[in-house]
């Protein structure tokens, strides 16, 4: 065994930890044998000092090791996996799983709850009445061998280490480290054991990390670990200057990903799900082309398999049968100030304020208000003229002053120009 204070007295120096060194520190958050003072201390060190690549793919690959790992792809060969950063609007995971199945390529995905400004997959799936989204080894390969398509939460097995130097990064300010971030990802994705894995990284004001050189350093990050660890992958890295498609909130979300699947909806959502299927379908080994893709929504082949995991997953018949999700009963519009350009939506405020009015958690254990809603009429760089509705709210009860503060999140100015939905791709 080595002392914790020769870890934390060389960490702090600016010294690279070997593999057993950094194993300690992972089976003592498992284990309980460190304290919460003593791994706060090598967050801390760790934050400010980082960590090379060795020592990322060391703590990547022991708390990986700390839990359960499923090995699915061997039982189902081909299978691909997505993670996100997380955004305002991002319901990619509830088009792109349902679309690869229809396709023929099997797709696992463990998804969370909301965190911060952004929405979460299992949060928006919640809003179906009388869905289950609890996962094991068991349950995904039942899932994958009638529909294709395994989407929900873990069983508390899977990197166990995480959870505890998660809640610690939390409290001590070092959640955006960039190797704890890369740790933290990927000892939960990794541990399904999918064939594939794609990462959509968010850059924008909306985006966990705004800045894209600091986006694209996390995507190199993502994607170098998982290699070195024996897993195919790469990264988009991808736009949240606004939000994705027209919706944000949770049953509205699903809604509009329902439109997706059948081959409607926003032209944002339809790209973005279809660049990153390719590159799903790709690093699985099972390429498929944009015509296949797109054929298979607009057929309503890809809607057709959501409905299918939806009945496995324990939705109610009825709501299988007339899928109504309904929004908050007050809507207020917002609109524009002035003539001319939608120059900048403060996306990350707009997620913090949906989440105020009732569609997040102010709290571990609150309840969600599936309802509230905001739904997004205008663009980046589109011409505006004053009066005109850039924006509606669907609020559960009348508050004016919630309502002003999400018109301050809209900024029209002369000259706008409209970013670019992918950035880059990062192999």
């Amino acid at each position: 065994m080595i002392l914790p204070y020769r870890i934390l007295e060389r960490k702090r120096a600016g010294l690279a930890l070997g593999r057993e060194e950094i194993g300690e520190v992972v089976r003592g958050a498992a284990q309980g044998s460190w304290s919460d003072p003593q791994l706060a201390a090598f967050l801390m060190a760790a934050a400010i000092r980082g960590l090379d690549p060795g020592e990322t793919e060391a703590l990547t690959l022991a708390m990986l090791e700390s839990g359960e790992r499923w090995h699915l792809a061997d039982a189902v060969p081909h299978l691909a996996d997505k993670h996100s950063t997380g955004g305002v609007g991002d319901k990619i995971s509830l088009t792109l799983g349902p679309l690869l199945a229809s396709c023929g390529v099997p797709i696992v995905m463990l998804v969370g709850r909301a965190l911060g400004h952004t929405g979460g997959t299992a949060d928006k799936l919640e809003s179906i009445p009388g869905i289950g989204l609890e996962l094991d080894r068991e349950r995904c390969l039942a899932l994958l061998s009638r529909c294709g398509l395994a989407i929900g939460i873990a069983t508390s097995g899977i990197a166990p280490a995480d959870r505890k130097l998660y809640a610690l990064r939390d409290a001590t300010a070092t959640i955006d480290s960039l190797p704890l971030i890369t740790g933290s990802i990927l000892s939960k994705k990794l541990a399904t054991g999918a064939a594939g894995l794609v990462f959509d990284v968010k850059t924008g004001n909306g985006a966990f990390l705004p800045e894209l050189d600091d986006a694209r350093e996390l995507a190199r990050m993502l994607v170098g670990t998982a290699r070195a660890l024996g897993t195919s992958a790469s990264a988009l890295i991808t736009d949240m200057s606004q939000p994705i498609g027209e919706w944000v909130g949770h049953a509205a979300e699903v809604r509009e990903a329902l439109a997706c699947l059948a081959g409607e909806g926003p032209g944002d959502v339809v790209e973005l799900t279809l660049a990153l299927a390719e590159e799903a379908a790709r690093l699985a080994g099972t390429p498929l082309s944009r015509p296949e893709l797109r054929e298979a929504l607009v057929s309503g082949r890809a809607r057709r398999r959501f409905f299918e995991w939806a009945e496995l997953a324990g939705a109610e018949p009825g709501w299988l049968a007339e899928p109504s999700l309904p929004l908050a009963p007050v809507e207020r519009p917002i609109l524009a100030s002035r003539d001319g350009r939608l120059a900048r939506v403060d996306t990350r405020q707009l997620g913090l304020l949906l989440l105020e009015a009732g569609a997040g958690r102010a709290r571990p254990g609150a309840a969600i208000d599936h309802g509230v809603s905001l739904r997004y009429l205008a663009r980046l760089g589109r011409e505006v003229a004053a009066g005109e509705e850039l924006a509606r709210l669907y609020l559960r009860r009348e508050d004016a002053a919630l309502a002003a503060r999400f018109a301050l999140c809209f900024t029209v100015a002369h000259e706008a120009a409209a970013p670019p939905l992918v950035h880059e791709r990062v192999d």
